[in-house]
């Protein structure tokens, strides 16, 4: 057979996947994420890390600039798993147009600090005045509202809920232009630092369960792609694992990806990730609750939780292995 032919026969033979080690085998798992901060910066550590290449996995990872935005996206089946904003997904779960299952929950807690400008001496100072949120259904919109009814404000009538994208929030706070909004952990330095604000409350202190940030699955995906989600999971929690340990490496990324003085939230952060993220009972019914409407038909945690892939890691001693123990 001459040259031509045997060139031939190769490009069919990669057309079809037919050579060793196609790297077109991989399982391509679409990721969403909304927000830039905890998620986005855990996912960026897995990657430095080769965690999910390393389990033959090709993660996309796909931004959004809120959660009510990646829930339309998994609705339209853009996306396999959203990775971040769990009130936003699980409310489209509980009105009925997302039939998906939270599979992991690895913060349970607020990271989050609510900042006001330095004329806001108490959260009464607030009413009249604006508030911003990313978008209205999404977890900054339920987390503030909860948090207005907390300082016993309500988000109706006493302050203006504005919608402001994530990434110019900090320059409407440092203009004036809004006199309170909730900020990531990671980003209370950088408007601490402008001198116009303070932080009223820093959530992360406040005893209350919540489950923020984890894994919402469509259930057909849970059911048909079952070992590629748990390879994917598993890639998380080591994930984890190195970014509760590898101090060096989590603030390479930090820095990395612009933060300003990572020093103030990687602890903080670090210490609320969950080594096993189990979704709980509590933090869930919490979120539910916080974002019950007439129009909800899921209201019961039970309803939207499927622990089963990470209990199954967790069987395996995998996640005991990690730590040593």
């Amino acid at each position: 057979m001459g040259k031509v032919g045997l060139n031939l026969i190769g490009i069919i033979a990669f057309m079809f996947g037919l050579l060793p080690g196609d790297v077109t085998a991989q399982p391509l798992v679409r990721v969403g994420y909304s927000g830039i901060g905890v998620a986005k910066n855990l996912h960026k550590t897995i990657e430095r890390a080769g965690l999910w290449k390393k389990r033959g996995l090709d993660v996309r990872l796909i931004y959004f600039t809120s959660g009510a935005t990646m829930a339309q996206a998994m609705i339209s089946g853009d996306i396999d798993i959203a990775d971040s904003d769990v009130p936003a997904m699980l409310n489209a779960v509980s009105v009925g147009i997302l039939d998906g299952k939270l599979i992991s929950v690895y913060v349970n807690r607020f990271p989050f600090a609510f900042v006001v400008r330095n004329d806001v001496k108490a959260p009464e100072d607030l009413k009249g005045k604006q508030v911003a949120i990313s978008r209205f259904g999404s977890s900054s919109d339920f987390t503030t509202r909860m948090l207005l009814r907390h300082f016993n404000l309500d988000p109706e009538k006493d302050v203006r809920l504005v919608q402001v994208a994530g990434t110019t929030r900090v320059p409407a706070m440092v203009s004036g232009q809004i006199h309170g909004t909730l900020l990531g952990t990671y980003d209370v330095p950088l408007v601490m630092d402008s001198g116009c604000c303070r932080v009223l409350v820093d959530m992360l202190e406040m005893p209350i369960e919540y489950a923020r940030f984890g894994q919402v699955i469509p259930t057909a995906i849970l059911k048909t792609r079952r070992d590629v989600t748990l390879k994917f999971v598993e890639g998380l929690v080591e994930g984890i694992y190195v970014f509760k340990t590898n101090k060096d490496l989590a603030l390479s990324v930090l820095k990395a990806e612009g933060i300003k003085g990572p020093e103030y939230g990687y602890p903080r952060i670090a210490a609320a990730m969950s080594s096993r993220p189990i979704p709980e009972v509590k933090g869930v019914q919490a979120v539910l609750d916080s974002i019950r409407t007439p129009k909800s038909k899921i209201t019961s945690a039970s309803d939207v939780i499927d622990g089963s892939v990470v209990e199954e890691i967790d069987r395996s001693g995998y996640i005991a292995k990690l730590y040593g123990k």
